[in-house]
């Protein structure tokens, strides 16, 4: 630290905070003894020498976020441990980011904001295993940040979606098997062209391993009619129980295997995900229960209500943690995830949340992102140069246009407050100080761009 300048160790500062603000999310686990990068089905698919290997060798790299830093640190031990119900969610640290920032996919085929969600059952020696993906749309597309409330999506026109939507799904088939995809964006306004955009695609790559379902989750279950959901589970339940699920015995041997996934998506890949989610590794739960002697024919998890308590807070537990670490805020729909049904206070914390989401990806966001790239290794500090790229100079507006309508907001407030000689005074200042305030904002709105928190140490764009 002694041979650095005082520009240095000012930029050293924000960089630990950057690694501090990452570390401080929720939604990072670590185990010593238990393999948290690998589903049941391929650790019971690999080799001896593979089990042999330790933890960090033998980590499924997608989802070891601190791999960057572990590079160095010798590997530790395995010790195999068990649970009777386990869900986790493994997000890949390819293609990684925050919520307007990192959209689509790169060009090797990593999609933004992919996560590997698996459910295990362990009884009586015996484990069974359901395992989903979720990410965002995988061709190349943008919603950048600008102030508005959301941002216009757009789909790249400069480059082929073809190659980088092919290695994606080339990959997806070598991991998974068959590939049901479950598409829940909007058919109208601004999400209609990317649900075009991908339907298109899947079948111009005419491949019998991919099938895409689209169904327009909010038109479907607007005005509360949640139960229309039951469309969408009816719809997957015959592919469902083609795909199966993982299952070995209590000695050991393998009586399933899950022969292909459904790889669902919004526009963020979290909050209709996640319910979609939930409903079909319940589904998949039940048969599996039922299946182990854990429930009898007829008997259902909704009738257990203990469990089926459990259950629901876990998944909603889940969809807040992929949500803090992708928007920023707890999961919007919680509330039916919870309990089953939607509720007036669950739209009163979906508000706020959405809030709150909206003052974090327009004013914090970059730094966020920023300290997700350093700590992946995406940027790395260098002594030798003098300053960062945390040091840009803002323009002139950026400073002078907040000041300037906020002060023509108070006077026009002072003007109606301390009324003048006359009414057509007092209206003529109004009219004016209010001309002046209303002017400035639609210029601060039209350069949002300007006004928000961007990147500052990775400059390529993130679209590739």
């Amino acid at each position: 630290m002694l041979h650095l300048t005082d520009i240095q160790l000012q930029d050293n500062k924000v960089f630990l905070s950057m690694i501090s603000h990452v570390l401080s999310v929720d939604g990072f686990y670590f185990s010593t003894t238990y393999d948290l990068t690998h589903t049941l089905q391929r650790l019971a698919n690999t080799s001896p020498e593979f089990q042999e290997m330790s933890l960090l060798e033998r980590a499924d790299p997608r989802f070891v976020w601190n791999g960057h830093l572990l590079r160095e640190f010798a590997a530790q031990p395995e010790v195999i441990s068990c649970f009777d119900w386990l869900l986790v969610s493994r997000r890949s640290c390819f293609r990684a980011g925050v919520r307007y920032y990192v959209r689509g996919i790169d060009s090797e085929g990593h999609a933004a904001n992919f996560v590997e969600t698996e459910q295990i059952v362990h009884y009586k020696g015996s484990k069974a295993s359901f395992v989903q993906t979720r990410g965002s749309i995988p061709f190349f597309w943008s919603q950048r940040p600008n102030l508005k409330y959301k941002p216009k999506p757009q789909i790249s026109k400069s480059v082929n979606h073809m190659d980088g939507f092919q290695r994606h799904f080339d990959s997806q088939i070598i991991s998974y098997g068959k590939q049901v995809i479950v598409n829940l964006v909007n058919q109208k306004g601004s999400e209609k062209p990317l649900e075009q955009t991908f339907a298109k695609m899947v079948n111009s790559m005419a491949n019998g391993m991919v099938r895409y379902i689209a169904f327009d989750f909010h038109k479907e279950c607007s005005r509360m009619r949640w139960d229309r959901l039951q469309i969408l589970m009816d719809q997957l339940a015959e592919q469902q129980d083609e795909f199966s699920y993982f299952l070995v015995d209590s000695d050991g041997k393998t009586v399933t295997q899950q022969e292909g996934i459904f790889r669902s998506n919004c526009m963020d890949c979290l909050d209709r995900t996640n319910v979609i989610q939930s409903l079909l590794a319940r589904r998949s739960l039940q048969a599996q229960l039922q299946r182990l002697g854990v429930l009898h024919v007829g008997q259902r998890i909704e009738e257990q209500a203990d469990f089926e308590k459990i259950y629901k807070n876990a998944w909603a537990d889940n969809a807040n943690a992929c949500a803090k670490q992708y928007a920023g805020t707890g999961a919007l729909k919680t509330d039916y995830t919870r309990t089953g049904k939607r509720t007036q206070w669950g739209l009163i914390m979906d508000g706020w949340n959405s809030l709150i989401r909206y003052y974090k990806n327009n004013f914090s966001d970059g730094f966020r992102q920023d300290a997700i790239d350093l700590f992946l290794g995406n940027y790395s500090v260098d002594e030798v140069e003098p300053a960062s790229p945390l040091h840009v100079k803002k323009d002139w507006k950026f400073l002078a246009l907040p000041i300037i309508m906020v002060v023509a907001f108070s006077m026009c407030i002072i003007c109606l407050l301390m009324a003048g000689d006359t009414w057509t005074e007092t209206l003529a200042y109004v009219l004016f100080w209010g001309s002046a305030s209303f002017g400035t904002f639609a210029i601060i709105l039209y350069n949002g761009k300007d006004f928000v928190d961007a990147p500052k140490l990775v400059q390529k764009e993130k679209m590739d």
